[in-house]
């Protein structure tokens, strides 16, 4: 189905509030209108506590978005960046304190673990590759829900690959609902997904809610729209 542009503005200002109801202080990049996907900033970057990295998307089409993105960081980060051959996208890679997760996927390659995991080296992190199957992004398959919890679809990623990690899976009716955002103590949620939500809620989690109806049309998720810095 088409895309409601005017809706999806309604939503993505929505998805800016709750977050400030979080507690985030929201910082928006200059609208890129030759570039729709650029909403979608998650994938131009992964920002750790000492260094930002800055992709090169497995979509050709997508490695513009970078620049604007990278001006922004570098006000707050050092920055370092995955160069060719690798490909990789920010939505492939999913941390858990001193773990580093990266997704295999149509969007990224090996070579690109390889390089974040030379550019973390100093920093300590571990990286681990993890096959995805069936979706388009590491963090369409499972997130961080908690400090020590894993929220996932089995049918799109091995939980056994988060070792040492409690792990929660999504009602399987809500294939998508496995992408979330952590804020603190908070998580947000999709309206799409009220049986998983409330399996987090059943596990003591403060759960808001925002509707990204017209973004998922575009294979969007919670994550994808924003890069959050500590």
């Amino acid at each position: 189905m088409p895309i409601d542009l005017a809706l999806a503005r309604k939503q993505h200002a929505a998805y800016e509030h709750a977050l400030t109801q979080m507690g985030c202080l929201v910082e928006s990049v200059s609208a890129a209108m030759d570039m729709p996907d650029s909403v979608f900033i998650e994938d131009t970057a992964v920002v750790f506590d000492e260094i930002a990295v800055i992709a090169r998307s497995g979509a050709a089409l997508r490695r513009g978005e970078t620049d604007a993105v990278a001006a922004a960081l570098g006000r707050y980060r050092r920055l370092a960046a995955i160069c060719a051959p690798a490909t990789f996208d920010g939505g492939d890679v999913l941390r858990v304190d001193r773990d580093v997760y990266v997704g295999i996927s149509g969007r990224t390659n090996a070579a690109a673990a390889t390089q974040l995991t030379e550019l973390l080296a100093p920093y300590r992190y571990r990286v681990h590759t993890v096959q995805t199957r069936g979706c388009l992004h590491l963090k369409s398959a499972a997130t961080c829900a908690g400090d020590d919890l894993i929220i996932c679809n089995p049918e799109w990623v091995d939980p056994r690959h988060f070792v040492g990690l409690k792990r929660m899976e999504i009602d399987p009716s809500e294939p998508a609902a496995a992408n979330v955002v952590r804020i603190g103590d908070g998580l947000l949620c999709s309206a799409a997904a009220p049986k998983t939500r409330a399996r987090l809620e059943n596990r003591g989690l403060h759960v808001r809610v925002v509707d990204v109806s017209e973004l998922a049309k575009a294979e969007g998720a919670l994550t994808c729209c924003s890069l959050i810095l500590a």
